[in-house]
């Protein structure tokens, strides 16, 4: 119920063996539920950001219709109202529980990862429960129907992700460990299930599963990148406090490491900053004890790099170029950043915009974030609260941002950090063509051939035998 690659799974699943549907379970009212399980499950539900997917700009909650961009065509998000013309509203907690954690809707047809189910196969059954009388008889149904999902084929075939689970989906919930305290396994339960970190910071594999030998190592997200969030004191957030990941998760702010943007400010104004201090914590710890991912030519955590700097005299008596895109770093950063970042990159006096030395906006080696925050900005939809930035994409030209961007990482983040113009070209256009349709589609085409070769194989094989046993002369 949340965005992201969160589609990945789907890609190449088409080329495994198809596999026999599920039953569906039989429809029935919704229980009773208590107002006290409602409201937990409206928590469970928020902690599992199901409506920053399930809602289209400008659409009422949960109603669906929310486009979400993969590599094979737009996923739409599916009405998750209890209206029983357009919504969930028929479906039994045997249904509902079959969607959320074995991606198996109430018809019997298979959901693709882009809704996370792989995650939310922790959630136990009194978790479920309650978000099944959440949906039920704490949302306001909406009779309306949303745009339908429409892939080419094979991602068409949905029966195809039957197999696909088969060999990716551990569908057994959490399971406490005895040997680490209640609140390890809250936060373990947590960052594991609902929150589904694992969904956008793990590196997937060539079937676009996740690898579970690079758990949240940091992985593309198309245009945005999820970074190493392990305990690596240089590649992952290793030097960062407890409290720093809460504040972090809590506000969209670590002051001195860095802020959330892209996919991250949604999950945490949607979500993270609506969850308990406690639950957070649970969180923090959890991430503080998860196995830490070294990358080799990381030799410096991502927020230690740059300083304080500021460079006048490539400004001072100098006339802007009547090319735009001649324009210098200096001059691009006193047109569009001093006068938030002010001079020498230290941000604004009451702190509310942050430093651009010490950040890891500009201290990673991956600068997409750096070039979609240049493009985009960043927004909070709600409450107002956390960094905000406008963009720049209308009045910056490609060349313009990489110019800016590599001054930027020059002197205020990571030297060895580059942004090149055509890396600005794809993410403006919305990340790299992967052309996987037409991948599966040859690979497929090859796979047939090698069936039709054993099985023409077999069927001389047969025939040069009864040919041999025809032809023996008779006792």
């Amino acid at each position: 119920m949340s965005r992201g690659p969160r589609a990945a799974g789907i890609l190449l699943a088409a080329l495994v063996a198809l596999a026999a549907t599920q039953a569906v379970a039989a429809t029935g009212p919704a229980p009773a539920s208590s107002s006290a399980e409602v409201q937990r499950g409206h928590y469970l539900a928020v902690a599992g950001d199901c409506e920053a997917c399930h809602t289209a700009p400008g659409g009422k909650p949960l109603a669906g219709g929310l486009p979400i961009a993969t590599p094979v065509g737009p996923i739409f998000s599916t009405n998750i109202t209890p209206s029983k013309q357009d919504g969930i509203g028929d479906y039994s907690l045997q249904q509902f529980s079959d969607a959320v954690r074995k991606g198996v809707r109430g018809d019997g047809k298979h959901l693709y990862p882009a809704m996370p189910y792989t995650a939310y196969a922790q959630l136990t059954d009194a978790d479920v429960r309650a978000m099944y009388a959440y949906f039920m008889h704490g949302v306001q149904p909406v009779d309306s129907r949303p745009t339908q999902t429409h892939l080419p084929f094979p991602f068409n075939i949905r029966l195809s992700m039957a197999a696909w689970n088969l060999l990716f989906l551990d569908d057994k919930p959490f399971k406490p460990d005895p040997g680490q305290s209640v609140e390890w396994n809250r936060g373990a339960y947590l960052a594991r299930g609902l929150t589904h970190c694992s969904t956008c910071h793990t590196p997937r594999n060539f079937m676009m599963a996740e690898k579970p030998s690079h758990a949240l190592a940091g992985a593309s997200l198309g245009t945005w990148f999820a970074p190493n969030i392990t305990p690596d004191p240089e590649s992952g957030i290793g030097n960062w406090t407890q409290q720093d990941i809460v504040d972090y998760l809590k506000t969209g702010s670590a002051p001195g490491k860095g802020q959330a943007a892209g996919p991250m400010a949604e999950a945490v104004d949607h979500s993270l900053r609506h969850l308990s201090d406690a639950d957070l914590s649970a969180i923090a710890v959890y991430l503080k004890s998860i196995p830490a991912r070294h990358d080799s030519n990381d030799t410096r955590a991502a927020d230690a790099w740059g300083k304080p700097y500021a460079d006048f005299a490539g400004l001072r008596g100098k006339a802007l170029p009547k090319d735009p895109d001649q324009m210098t770093g200096p001059q691009l950063y006193d047109a569009y950043c001093a006068t938030c970042h002010q001079d020498r990159g230290q941000g604004s006096f009451d702190g509310g915009l942050p430093p651009l030395f010490h950040n890891t906006a500009t201290g990673h080696r991956n600068t997409d974030n750096l070039v979609m925050v240049m493009l985009d900005g960043i927004a909070w939809r709600t409450d107002g609260s956390g960094v905000h930035m406008p963009g720049f994409a209308q009045e910056l030209s490609d060349q313009q941002i990489a110019t800016l961007g590599n001054y930027l990482t020059q002197h205020f983040g990571n030297p060895a950090a580059m942004v090149t113009v055509d890396q600005v070209r794809t993410l403006r256009a919305g990340g790299a063509s992967a052309n996987l349709v037409l991948l599966v589609r040859v690979l497929m085409a090859i796979v047939l051939v090698i069936v039709i070769a054993i099985i023409v194989a077999i069927v001389r094989m047969i025939a040069r035998r009864r040919h041999r046993t025809t032809s023996q002369p008779a006792p």
